[in-house]
This record gives C-alpha cells, sequence and structure tokens, in this order.
C-alpha cells in the first residue's frame, strides 16, 4: 500500500509498466471534469472509472481486495478515510473470491485507517485488503485498474 501525492507519482513508475499509463491519465487537465463512467486507458490492462458517490459509515462497509488488478485510487473532492490490513492476516472472509468480479470481501476490521483528502491517491496490492469510500459527504474519485499480469 502506498500513500502519497500526485507530485511523487514518478516514483512509482518503475513498480508496473502500466503506471505511467495510469498516472497520465490521473494528470489530465480535464480530470474534474469527467463524467462518471468507465474509461479505457489501455484495453483491459489499464483501464479508469470516475465515481462521485456519497461517503458510507464503517459500520456499514468490509474490506475488499484483488487478486488480478492493483488500484489507483485519486480523491478529488472531499478525503476518503479508507481501511486497510494485509490480506494475509484477514481470516473472516464475508464470501469466496468471485473471479469474474475480481473482488472478495472480508469482515475483519481494519489495521489502520488512512485519511485520504483530494489530491492523493493510495495504492493497493492484491496483497492490501482495503475499505474505500468511508467519509461523512461526498467523494468524488478516480479508480484506476492496472492489470497485475498484462497479456
Amino acid at each position: 500500500m502506498i500513500l502519497d501525492v500526485l507530485e511523487n507519482a514518478h516514483r512509482y513508475l518503475p513498480l508496473h509498466k502500466g503506471f505511467i499509463q495510469a498516472f497520465e491519465f490521473l494528470r489530465r487537465s480535464d480530470l474534474q471534469k469527467l463524467p462518471e463512467d468507465t474509461y479505457e486507458i489501455d484495453g483491459e490492462r489499464v483501464y479508469a472509472m470516475v465515481a462521485k458517490v456519497p461517503g458510507r459509515k464503517k459500520e456499514d462497509a468490509l474490506l475488499e481486495s484483488h487478486e488480478k488488478y492493483i488500484d489507483i485510487q485519486l480523491v478529488l473532492v472531499g478525503t476518503d478515510t479508507m481501511g486497510w490490513k494485509p490480506k494475509s492476516l484477514c481470516q473472516q472472509p464475508a464470501v469466496g473470491y468471485d473471479s469474474e468480479a475480481d473482488i472478495q470481501f472480508f469482515e475483519d476490521e481494519p489495521d489502520a485507517w488512512l485519511p485520504t483528502p483530494s489530491g492523493t491517491f493510495v495504492i493497493f496490492f492484491p496483497e492490501d485488503a482495503h475499505m474505500p469510500l468511508i467519509s461523512s459527504g461526498q467523494i468524488h474519485k478516480v479508480v484506476v485498474k492496472i492489470d497485475v499480469n498484462p497479456a
């Protein structure tokens, strides 16, 4: 898991070849104006989802993890206080892994909370269980999905 600001994104480009395209998209000058939708960047290898949603309470959310994709979650408006726990320490699966949706939910409590204000991003790898969208207000964010093993 990485928490940082866009000015430092260049430091993470060597971690995965899809990060170059992901951060180019996240630096778009019109990013704040994009409507809620899914945006193809490099087919299914790299794509982005723009969301404007009300935050939820911690007790109304579950930890989630992904096996096929890395998430880069950039908050544009609001503060998303995301929960985090190493997936290897999650002991309470809510359901089995859904390979079609690339998601598994856990009822475990997060080990840490990451207040992520506008202009900051979090990178969640498959090893990171995370609980996004925790806020008392509206959240406007972009999630870029990067295939862990692109063909």
